[in-house]
């Protein structure tokens, strides 16, 4: 049975939302409107539009050179390639899977521990925070720079001091070592903006919690595990998200300006610029490419979404 609702007698006070609303005037739904549409637009135009024609173009068979008319429906064609017959997918793959979870378990990792200690208030903390958020300052590309100049063969600074005795590693041109040296590179970078994001999240922790936990005999181990980490959701999300995101898509960079990701940094996203951008132009086959790096990221971050939401709605 259906619930009519009680008229409002007349000379009734308006609901509160009511009012609100009733107290803005025409400019300031003006503003309002311009401050959520344009971000809005923007962020179809730029994000989400090129996103859908990319997964659109996947399906299609297109060199970029003719217009839209020249485009050839090829269905699953291009992923069914891309799994079979094409050899750089296999280790841009495993390498994309190594760079993430190692950027989730490293840096990560590392930037939230340097988070905890400075939030301590320690002498001199101020400056150990800026020293630390230095490189986030600096762009992948020139880390990239910097890095070459570290593991160059002949005057890098570290063949410098471990190469006297003999001929010197190739560390950048030997495959089973410049994945790993291009992820140290990354990971400088990348725990500065963690630890950023970090202790921003522990400074609007309420003290009595850990007044609390305190009292009740917990270690600092166990405040953090059981009350500080839980309490901080939000931030978990955000950093989890900027992971995956650094991982996937800002590793070209660093990879492109070393040796244009080739010779043991073979990644997913410079699969992509290589079809689409490079001499091969093919426009579908790197939107299929660009697809499956897509759907990577959302699995892993929809996983971790589900996963504690899950926790969250248990008894």
């Amino acid at each position: 049975m259906a619930v009519v609702p009680e008229p409002v007698a007349e000379g009734s006070p308006a609901p509160r939302g009511r009012r609100r609303l009733s107290r803005l005037t025409r400019t300031d739904k003006l503003v309002l409107v311009v401050m959520c549409g344009i971000p809005t637009l923007l962020l179809i135009a730029f994000v989400w539009f090129p996103a859908l024609a990319s997964i659109g173009l996947s399906f299609t068979s297109w060199d970029g050179i003719g217009g839209l008319g020249t485009i050839k429906w090829v269905g699953f064609q291009n992923y069914h390639q891309i799994f079979t017959i094409y050899p750089p997918f296999g280790p841009a793959l495993r390498h994309n899977v190594i760079w993430l979870v190692f950027f989730t378990l490293v840096p990560t990792t590392f930037g939230i521990f340097l988070a905890v200690l400075l939030d301590k208030q320690i002498r001199f903390t101020r400056i150990y925070q800026s020293t630390l958020y230095l490189p986030v300052m600096l762009s992948l590309a020139l880390v990239g720079f910097i890095a070459q100049l570290f593991y160059s063969q002949d005057q890098g600074l570290i063949n410098g001091v471990l190469g006297r005795a003999g001929e010197p590693p190739d560390i950048l041109g030997d495959p089973k070592l410049n994945l790993w040296a291009v992820l140290i590179a990354a990971s400088w970078r990348h725990v500065g903006y963690i630890m950023v994001l970090y202790l921003a999240g522990l400074k609007s922790v309420d003290p009595s919690l850990r007044d609390a936990a305190a009292i009740d005999g917990a270690s600092e181990w166990q405040t953090f595990r059981r009350v500080i980490f839980p309490v901080m959701k939000p931030i978990n999300v955000i950093v989890v998200v900027v992971t995956v995101i650094e991982s996937l898509r800002g590793s070209f960079d660093i990879v492109y300006v070393i040796n244009g990701g080739k010779n043991g940094l073979e990644l997913l996203n410079v699969l992509v610029y290589d079809n689409i951008v490079g001499e091969a132009s093919r426009i579908g086959y790197g939107s299929a490419l660009g697809t499956i790096l897509l759907v990577i990221s959302l699995g892993f971050i929809i996983s971790f979404l589900v996963i504690n939401f899950r926790r969250e709605q248990r008894p």
